[in-house]
């Protein structure tokens, strides 16, 4: 299948949109703004270009995820297939470009982030647990055991 990937990055430009289609399937969008950069010799600096918007979509485990993760205004790096959308409203024809996401991440290189897993579908008992996971690696070998409390992110500077 011919699809074209794109990694955008940008600032959501709106609160996320939560819902779930009338099968129960989790979907979330929301307004990603991109503005371009460029240099501008004359002033000897880097100045905006135009500001394009992309809807973003993204569906079931990463919906919850981003409907729960992202912010407006927060800085982020998008993945996903890009679509282009057409349709006629009052007699024009519209466009817009969607991003159908396939990862969703904040920008570190703009700011700090402190990542939780989502909860898994099934949890060995607590019993089979251990600092290390030592019992269950034994009776599972190869899982990893993450640790249910992250500590703080470090500082900068």
């Amino acid at each position: 299948m011919n699809e074209t990937t794109v990694t955008l990055v940008g600032n959501a430009a709106t609160e996320v949109k939560y819902r779930e289609t009338p099968t129960g399937i989790p979907v979330a969008s929301f307004r990603l703004a991109v503005t371009a950069r460029r240099w501008d010799r004359e002033r000897n600096g880097w100045v905006d270009a135009q500001t394009s918007f992309y809807t973003v979509w993204s569906w079931r485990g990463l919906a919850g995820n981003v409907a729960t993760s992202v912010g407006r205004g927060d800085p982020l790096v998008v993945q996903g297939r890009i679509r282009v959308r057409e349709w006629e409203k009052d007699g024009q024809r519209q466009t817009t470009v969607e991003i159908d996401a396939g990862a969703v991440g904040h920008d570190l290189s703009r700011g700090t982030s402190a990542f939780r897993r989502g909860a898994r579908a099934a949890r060995p008992p607590q019993s089979e647990q251990s600092e290390f996971g030592a019992e269950l690696e034994e009776a599972a070998p190869g899982v990893e055991v993450v640790p249910d409390v992250l500590p703080e992110p470090a500082g900068v500077g």
